[in-house]
């Protein structure tokens, strides 16, 4: 697979010459036919990577012409980017972030690891992280891009809980970001790195076992009081 070419978006991948970013206000989108979109690309792009796939591939895939899908998203990696974020709020819903102080914290909290275990861990997820992390792409503004809408904003909105959380007295915090930080990675750990050197994925117990105990680790650093 050869590596995406940022500096070329006029490509058969990318823009055709009259296509240009989406249009402002006026005649509303088709929800459906962006949604279609949206799912299309989340699937092409997580079996193929991002150079493999065509927006000709995309709208073909959803059932639309080419023009419905610039006319959604304006070019390729804005259909990137906009699949990436579609994919981790799938996976882990802003619900996961709501204050809800009725839930208690370590409950919340392995809620949370279990949903990003889950999909870091896919198979799919493992390719596509692979794939960024080699030479060719590895300071492309590709990478930059998945980090600010996967990662990045993954980190965000936990940061956001704990602050609330910290606020109603259960945690002891002066960095919410450097703990949201902390947080997902001990939850990858070594599960996480033996599966991105080829290694199978542990059995369910044994997955549950190392969530809980990053969640504990967690929570006796930066816990204040009963949990």
């Amino acid at each position: 697979m050869v590596s995406p070419r940022p500096s070329s978006p006029t490509d058969t991948a990318g823009q055709p010459p009259s296509a240009s970013k989406p249009a402002g206000p006026g005649r509303p989108k088709d929800l459906s036919k962006r949604n279609a979109i949206l799912e299309a690309a989340k699937r092409l792009f997580l079996i193929q990577g991002y150079d493999g796939v065509s927006m000709d591939q995309i709208a073909a895939e959803a059932g639309v012409s080419k023009l419905t899908v610039y006319s959604h998203f304006g070019d390729k990696e804005t259909l990137f980017a906009a699949a990436v974020r579609a994919h981790c709020e799938q996976h882990l819903p802003p619900q996961l972030f709501a204050p809800e102080p009725g839930t208690p914290l370590r409950e919340r909290l392995l809620a949370i690891a279990q949903a990003f275990f889950d999909m870091a861990a896919a198979p799919e997820a493992i390719r596509i992280h692979r794939l960024l992390c080699t030479p060719q792409l590895a300071q492309s503004p590709l990478t930059q891009l998945f980090w600010d809408v996967g990662p990045h904003r993954l980190h965000e909105e936990f940061a956001g809980l704990l602050r609330r959380r910290s606020e109603a007295g259960e945690l002891a915090l002066d960095d919410a970001d450097t703990a949201s930080r902390q947080f997902f990675a001990v939850l990858k750990g070594e599960p996480y790195a033996l599966l991105m050197l080829g290694y199978p994925l542990p059995g369910e117990a044994e997955i549950r076992a190392h969530l809980e105990a990053s969640v504990d680790m967690f929570l006796r650093a930066y816990a204040r009081g009963e949990r």
